[in-house]
């Protein structure tokens, strides 16, 4: 009898054909205790000993394998002999949907460690962010909980953006959703001129009971044909679920409110119209939060107002403007719109601090000494009146010249500006800055360039007076209810993850950093130090990134822990209430404890706090998808050009380059170049089979651009080998 060869042998396997090849063997020798290194041997393949141990600790996830000592895995007896139809029964619990590409999903349920796994069959008709309810399960012989869904409380999105498909009896919409397919019924004769393939929003009207069904809905927006940048950026804004269009009734609501600020409104706030007062905010900007005012007291002290729209004076508590804007709870910035949280009419209108008009603003007014240190603070409704708008440029101009309108007052700005932020650091404020990538559109929106932003004095002065007020005003509130708590909106900011922190101090003592972790003070002090290391030399870029994913994100909560980042021990948003509504929450508190003391609801508080929170996660993604659209995008017509770039990542497959011009980053496999690599298990170089060619993290490297492809936001890069 002949033995049949091995169709795998000496080959590099997928993920999927791995996690395949590994149960058939331990199928095989089920009283076997195998490592990765056996697995490799046994199997005889040339994938690599970390693409293995991660496959084999899959299987443990799924109850397949089970790890003993010495790196080794066994099968797991219990689990392949139980029955999955039996289950220990456990309760009723809420938490969100995290879907997957296979249809099934966890569920995120606050208090557990572990996400709860749904199968595709028990979702019944719950989509990517859900919240729903789930029963939890632990089905016999395994260890770890499951869940079927039982009830959909609250639908992450109704609206989503797809393709119509018209048929003589029926039309439909097929939507993609954070990467799965929905299917959407809409009647044949309510089309609005739409036809078949092209673009539409739809929003859904009503939701299957039973999984077999689909959700039927009503076309509130024809895009018209597929393909262009404008439809992309739309799908990206829905896709996150983010409303294009402001419903009826809000729009009747700030059309019908007055532009006129009456003597009566005027007698009930601090006229501060005659101070020296201007706004400094980006070329394009319409939306004006914030105004800075100084004056010289006869003493010689500076007076120095933040001014902020006073947008808690037109949004009056759960009115329809009020709920919808908490449901938004941001503005998102993509790269070539701005999607508002409030109406055009409020946000670059009525609110809006625009220069030569007079506008109802809530201030928070300090007083510096001779030499430059807050002796005093007063918090309150005000009536201000820009004399000026500047751009960030025009007032870089009048630092570096010292000429030019206002130039004085500027200096004086700037000078106290730069005594906030060396203070701050002195604290324990971390220097990490993320570079800012920014694009030049054509009158198509399409990019002609990409670069960096730099940020200059004039950036940092806005931003450091911004800090003071959050600061102060979140200071306040907290001594002011020392004895008993006034609950808040506090943005807080906890430590860096321990494990997190440890597998970066061992990547970066690979290239030659060392990070003290024993106390927070004293990572703190190795991250400022590796920051000012990374300005001389380039190759120590790619560390502050990486750094920056150790720390935990920032959130608005209200149970303060402090802002670790920048070593606030009170820390909130007051500055951006037009496009922030943690800002608008912030002004109605603090407004209501200027006098008397006021507590709201802080359990209902908290619950705003953790909508906020994840509203901002939502415009985040959104903003990073549309840049790597238009990363992608710009380089479609630099395809067969060379860069130089800089290696910053590296997987199984090949390494990630960020190019130097334009912060643009696509994949080199492998196999673009003359030999094969094999990747060390820290991930941080490669080394070449035949020549023993080293390519490690950091490292430049010449590249053409081969290929790009928008609808998957990937560039295809080789390098340009000497």
């Amino acid at each position: 009898m002949t033995k049949r060869k091995s169709k795998i042998k000496g080959k590099k396997l997928s993920p999927k054909q791995l996690k395949y090849s590994i149960t058939k063997l331990f199928n095989r020798r089920d009283s076997k205790r195998l490592s990765a290194k056996q697995v490799i041997k046994k199997l005889k393949i040339a994938n690599t000993k970390p693409s293995v141990d991660e496959a084999l600790k899959d299987l443990v996830k799924n109850d397949f394998l089970r790890e003993i000592s010495g790196y080794k895995y066994a099968l797991n007896k219990s689990a392949k002999t139980s029955s999955n139809s039996e289950k220990i029964e456990t309760k009723i619990q809420e938490g969100k949907i995290d879907m997957i590409r296979s249809g099934a999903a966890y569920v995120i349920i606050d208090g557990l460690k572990d996400d709860v796994y749904v199968h595709a069959k028990n979702m019944k008709g719950a989509m990517d962010g859900d919240t729903v309810q789930i029963r939890t399960y632990i089905p016999r012989g395994r260890r770890k909980m499951e869940g079927e869904v039982v009830n959909v409380i609250k639908r992450a999105t109704e609206n989503y953006i797809g393709t119509l498909k018209v048929t003589r009896k029926f039309a439909s919409v097929h939507a993609i959703h954070k990467q799965n397919e929905v299917e959407i019924y809409v009647n044949a004769d309510q089309l609005k001129g739409a036809e078949n393939g092209d673009k539409v929003v739809v929003k859904v009207t009503k939701w299957p009971k039973k999984p077999s069904h689909q959700p039927i809905g009503e076309i509130t927006l024809v895009l018209g044909a597929e393909g262009s940048s404008d439809i992309e950026m739309k799908t990206i804004l829905i896709n996150n679920g983010f409303d294009l269009v402001f419903p009826k009734k809000v729009m009747q609501e700030a059309n019908a409110l007055s532009t006129e600020i009456t003597e009566a409104e005027i007698a009930k706030r601090r006229d501060m119209r005659s101070v020296t007062t201007f706004t400094i905010d980006p070329d394009t900007a319409k939306d004006f939060d914030d105004a800075l005012s100084i004056e010289e007291l006869e003493n010689g002290n500076y007076e120095i107002g933040v001014h902020i729209a006073d947008v808690s004076h037109y949004v009056k508590p759960n009115t329809a403007l009020d709920k919808e804007a908490f449901e938004r709870s941001t503005s998102v910035y993509l790269v070539d719109r701005v999607l508002p949280m409030l109406p055009e009419e409020l946000s670059n209108g009525l609110c809006s601090l625009r220069p030569n008009e007079d506008k109802c603003t809530f201030s928070a007014v300090f007083t510096f000494d001779k030499k430059d240190k807050v002796i005093d603070r007063w918090f309150g409704k005000t009536i201000t009146h820009s004399d000026r708008r500047f751009t960030y440029g025009e007032a870089q101009e009048r630092i570096e010249t010292k000429e030019g309108d206002f130039a004085q007052e500027i200096e004086i700005l700037n000078r106290i500006a730069h005594k906030l932020r060396k203070k701050k650091f002195k604290d324990g404020a971390i220097a990490f800055e993320s570079e800012e990538v920014k694009f030049r559109l054509d009158e198509n929106g399409v990019p002609i360039e990409v670069y960096v932003k730099e940020r200059k004095d004039a950036h940092m002065l806005i931003e450091d007076f911004m800090l003071l007020a959050n600061r102060e005003v979140a200071t306040f509130i907290a001594k002011k209810g020392k004895d008993k708590e006034i609950p808040f909106v506090y943005r807080v900011h906890d430590e860096p993850n321990p494990d997190r922190v440890a597998d970066f101090a061992l990547f970066a003592k690979e290239m030659g950093i060392k990070i003290e972790k024993d106390n927070p003070r004293a990572l703190i002090d190795s991250f400022n130090n590796l920051s000012k290391m990374a300005r001389r030399d380039p190759a120590l870029r790619i560390l502050e990134p990486l750094a920056i994913r150790t720390m935990s994100k920032a959130i608005y909560t209200t149970e303060n822990i402090g802002h670790y980042g920048l070593g606030f021990e009170y820390y909130s948003h007051f500055t951006s209430p037009i496009r922030r509504y943690s800002d608008v929450l912030t002004h109605r508190i603090l407004e209501k404890n200027l006098g008397d003391t006021y507590r709201t609801d802080k359990e209902k508080l908290e619950d705003m706090c953790k909508h906020i929170s994840a509203m901002e996660r939502k415009a985040m993604d959104a903003e990073r998808e549309s840049i790597k659209y238009k990363q992608v995008e710009f380089l479609e017509k630099h395809i067969g050009e060379t860069f130089m770039g800089t290696i910053n990542g590296m997987i199984e497959r090949g390494l990630f380059v960020e190019l130097n011009a334009n912060k643009c980053e696509g994949m080199i496999g492998f196999n673009e170049f003359d030999e094969s690599f094999n990747m060390e298990d820290s991930r941080l170089k490669a080394v070449g089979t035949k020549t023993g060619r080293v390519l490690k993290m950091g490292d430049p490297i010449e590249v053409i651009v081969l290929a790009t492809n928008l609808e998957k936001r990937q560039i295809e890069l080789a390098p340009v080998e000497k």
